[in-house]
Parts: structure tokens; sequence; C-alpha cells
């Protein structure tokens, strides 16, 4: 205990504190050491003054909450920064916007470098479903994408968009690579698509010719193909519309012809538009036909 006294065996100037035993070793060896004999090492007094600097300025920054950047700065100047990034499964992503994302300012530290904020601030990026990122030491950040997939464009009014097959917008478009996707128009055409292209794609004749499909008051569709052909559809019973739209085209070659548009919207009946170069040609043949049928009646 740390308040017993004791005189026994002692003389009366000697009495004194009673250590605990765990303090008995030590206070035995430092009894043996000889201050008088002990010399410091050169510059042990400029040592010192830098320990306490250091000291002080790692109790500044804890209190004033800014370890982190004391700890990035410390160790980036003593062969820990961050000198590589190594990117990949970035088609569709820009480097420079994963580059950003991940924050690097030339001393950043692989010590204080927090993995996880990067990897949040990398699937920030509309084309990013999800990101990796790992340290490799001694100096290289390695950041894995997993991109979300293009599967058609959306246009409504002035705006062009890539989505994604469950009718999701992933990003603004501005042309280059993926202008070969499908053409999606309109309110809904979004949601609705990509089923709808399926079916369109199974039907024969219309496989690869299909350029937009166009979503009219949200409850019907128009076709328009590669040779600007209109297709009009039903709101109901569409399927039927291009069965019967793919047999006119293999008995009569209908997608070839000189026509605008072909209306299969009434079930008992097909209107085929011309083009205006077409019905031009018909008017005058018409004409022509009607006069010889005067001259003829004149005689």
């Amino acid at each position: 205990m740390f308040a017993l006294r004791s005189d026994r065996g002692r003389r009366p100037d000697e009495a004194g504190l009673v250590l605990p035993r765990w303090l008995r070793r030590p206070a035995r060896m430092l009894q043996r050491v000889d201050i008088d004999r002990i010399e410091p090492p050169r510059f042990a007094a400029t040592m010192a003054i830098c320990a306490l600097f250091a000291l002080t300025g790692l109790y500044g920054g804890f209190k004033g909450g800014h370890m982190d950047e004391v700890v990035r700065a410390t160790t980036s100047r003593v062969g820990f920064a961050i000198e590589d990034v190594d990117v990949r499964g970035n088609h569709y992503a820009s480097e420079i916007d994963v580059l950003q994302q991940i924050g690097l300012d030339g001393w950043t530290s692989m010590v204080g470098f927090d993995v996880r904020a990067a990897r949040e601030r990398i699937a920030e990026l509309p084309w990013v479903e999800r990101a990796e990122v790992r340290k490799v030491y001694p100096a290289t950040v390695a950041v894995n994408i997993v991109e979300r997939e293009p599967f058609a464009l959306w246009q409504q009014g002035s705006q062009l968009s890539v989505i994604e097959e469950d009718g999701d917008t992933i990003a603004p478009f501005y042309g280059g690579r993926l202008a070969g996707l499908p053409l999606l128009i309109g309110a809904g055409a979004s949601e609705a698509g990509p089923g709808f292209i399926e079916k369109v794609s199974r039907v024969r004749g219309l496989d690869g010719r299909v350029r937009a499909y166009i979503r009219v008051a949200d409850r019907r569709w128009d076709l328009r193909l590669d040779n600007g052909i209109t297709i009009k559809l039903p709101e109901n019973g569409f399927e039927a519309a291009l069965a019967e739209a793919s047999r006119l085209d293999a008995e009569y070659a209908l997608f070839a012809r000189d026509i605008e548009a072909i209306d299969l919207r009434l079930p008992d009946r097909v209107t085929v538009a011309l083009t205006p170069e077409a019905a031009e040609k018909r008017n005058a043949a018409f004409e022509e036909l009607m006069d010889q049928r005067k001259k003829g009646a004149r005689i």
C-alpha cells in the first residue's frame, strides 16, 4: 500500500515511504546511476529542441483537427507520396474525370489516402456502376471500374441521352461511337422502348433497318426505316400489324417502293402514302391518261 510507513529496524531519521513492490526494482536501479558521470551526446540540446517543436506541432494539429493533413504532409515527404494511378475498365468514363474524383494534389500520401472516400467519389460519375480502389505500395493507387451498359439513345425535345436497357438515363449524348445505338423518340419511349425494340428485331424485313422508334402520345409507335419510310402502328395489336407489314414486303417489296408512309393503324386496311416525287409522277401520268381519253372521245 502506498500510505504505509514503517520505523522497524531503522533509526528515527531513516523512517520514510515504503514503495510498492513494482516500483522497488526501478528505484534500486536509479540509485546505482551516477549522474555526475553521464555525458550527454553531441547536439543533444538541438535534438531536444527539435523534438519539442515536433511534439508541439503534433499537439497543435491534434487540437486543431488537422492531424490528417499533418500525417499526409509528413509521410509524403519521406517517400510515401502517390506517384501513379492505374485506371482500368473505363471505356466511356473519362480517365481525367476519374483522376479528378480521386483528388490527388501531388503530395497526397499513401498512408493518409482514404480509399473508401475515393471509391465513393468515383461512383458518383454518370458512367460508373461501381468502382474498386486499392493501394499498391510503395506509390501506386489501382482503380478498377465497372461501367453501366448503354442500350439506346433517347430523344425528348432537344435533349438526347444515353439510357440503359431498363430505361434509366446514364448521361447526355454528345456524339461519337454511340451514334449507332437505337434511337428512341418521345415521352415514355425510354421505359417502353427496350421491350418494343426486342419484338421488332424478330420481324423479318425490319431487323437492322429501323433507325428510330417514335413514341406517339405515349400510346403507340411509329417506325422510321433507313430509307425514310414511316410505318404507323396501332395502339393495340401492333405485333399483328408488324407481321402484316412483313408479309407485304415479302410479296410486293413494299419497303423498297417509292413511298413515304405505311399506315397500319386500322385492322382491316393498309394505307400507303407516296413520296412527293412519286405523287407528282402519278398525277402527271393520270392527267396524261385523261387527255388521251378526251382525244379518243373526240375522234
